[in-house]
């Protein structure tokens, strides 16, 4: 009478670990999308401070060269018209 009592103990603890398999399969994988996502939103949010520090130095840049594109007055104060 021994063997039936250790057959239904033994599906009984297959059954048991076959669930927990899945829960814990569910778990990692929750875990894993949870990850993805998490990454997807940094690299989103640095991707957008990469493109914003790149359009202000193309800004400062553009800026700067029209400053430089500019004739500079050489001329003493003394020599300068009046109203410049």
């Amino acid at each position: 009478m021994a063997a039936p009592s250790s057959e239904a103990r033994a599906r009984a603890e297959a059954t048991f670990k076959k669930e927990e398999r899945a829960r814990e399969g569910a778990q990692a994988m929750m875990e894993y999308q949870a990850n993805t996502r998490r990454i997807r939103e940094k690299t989103a949010r640095l991707r957008a401070l990469r493109l914003a520090n790149e359009a202000a130095a193309r800004a400062a840049h553009v800026a700067t060269s029209r400053q430089l594109d500019r004739p500079q007055d050489t001329r003493r104060p003394a020599d300068r018209p009046k109203g410049s």
